[in-house]
């Protein structure tokens, strides 16, 4: 590797992230959420890393299932988005995944499917996210159908809209609805998500979804104790190859938005957009040179971006900076740019190489 721009991703913080899931809701089973690459840490890695202690993961999308399967993962793989046509069932009964079903042209398409094996469900209802899921009101049917036509319908699920803000009563009302409209039926349940897990045990059930906490971040809107045990994952780093003294009045990168308002040494690191860090970042989000916070400067370019390492005389070519990481937490980048953190992470590029 000739950049030294990099993701280094410590799979034992993963580890250690799930067991904290898991001891948070002694009582629930946890499915290790890791689409989108396993929110930018390397799906694969990610899954063999899990793969003696989770004992099933979930993805977005067919495709993600099929890579984990190429790469002898074994376990239960849910697939979130379900399938959208006949041949996509049959290809999931034939690699041994399992379908979220969610609305009506999905039962259809099940129906209509020639299925090699048996393909467990779960079906998703809508208790007021108004994404994807079936009201509350069509449980009932839609599972009476499906076990009419021979399917192993295994699990009810609902997605929390609001659960990462402890002062919104939307949780209370997703939880109410949810375990209303699953009583008396004969199916498991799924309810938490990350914050679920972290902040709201009334939302614990017999399957919980852990996903960006896997990774050491807490989702929620405030500080919570339950995350304090989290362990973020990956770091992105990268490294300064070029200082220069910039005078007072003279301005840094495209735009001139940035102005020295004082003689200054500015660093140039070997990152930008083109690697996933945001070019909207604004002048003084941190980044961490030699156990100093120094603050970005200027607009972010497509492989550089500037640091002002003004009154760091110890600074030199070379020197590794941290973009987020143990030091620099990808939320308070995110924050500063006005995302959050799980934007960051899934945007890493495939031009910066994961070390594990």
């Amino acid at each position: 590797m000739y950049r030294k721009t990099v993701a280094i991703v410590d799979l034992d913080a993963i580890r250690e992230n799930y067991s904290l899931a898991a001891a948070l809701a002694p009582q629930s089973k946890n499915i290790a959420v890791i689409k989108a690459n396993a929110y930018g840490h390397g799906m694969l890695r990610v899954a063999q890393a899990l793969q003696d202690i989770a004992p099933a993961f979930a993805v977005a999308i067919i495709d993600e299932a099929l890579e984990l399967r190429a790469g002898g993962i074994s376990q239960p793989i849910l697939v979130l988005e379900g399938a959208n046509d006949t041949k996509s069932c049959e290809v999931a009964a034939a690699n041994g995944l399992s379908l979220v079903a969610h609305n009506q042209e999905q039962v259809l398409q099940l129906l209509q499917a020639n299925l090699l094996g048996n393909t467990p469900l779960w079906l998703k209802v809508d208790t007021g996210m108004h994404r994807i899921g079936f009201a509350p009101d069509e449980l009932g049917s839609v599972l009476e159908r499906l076990r009419d036509g021979g399917h192993d319908v295994s699990v009810a699920c609902t997605h929390l809209a609001c659960a990462d803000d402890l002062s919104s009563n939307t949780t209370h009302q997703q939880i109410a609805s949810f375990n209303a409209c699953v009583s008396g039926l004969d199916l498991a349940t799924s309810i938490s998500n990350s914050a679920g897990i972290l902040a709201w045990p009334t939302s614990h059930s017999d399957w919980n979804r852990p996903g960006y906490m896997l990774f050491g971040h807490s989702p929620m809107t405030t500080e919570v104790e339950s995350a304090s045990g989290l362990r973020p994952a990956m770091t992105l780093r990268s490294e300064i190859i070029a200082i220069r003294e910039v005078p007072a009045g003279e301005s840094v990168g495209y735009g001139a938005r940035w102005t020295a308002e004082r003689p200054s040494v500015i660093g140039t690191v070997a990152a930008g957009y083109a690697d996933g860090y945001p070019r909207h970042a604004p002048s003084g989000t941190p980044t961490l040179v030699k156990n100093q916070i120094v603050p970005l400067v200027g607009t972010v370019s497509m492989d550089m971006l500037s640091i002002d390492l003004t009154g760091h005389d110890n600074v030199a070519l070379g020197d590794t900076v941290e973009l987020w990481g143990q030091d620099v937490s990808v939320n308070e980048v995110a924050a500063r740019c006005g995302t959050i953190g799980y934007e960051l992470l899934t945007g890493v590029t495939a031009r910066v190489p994961r070390r594990y």
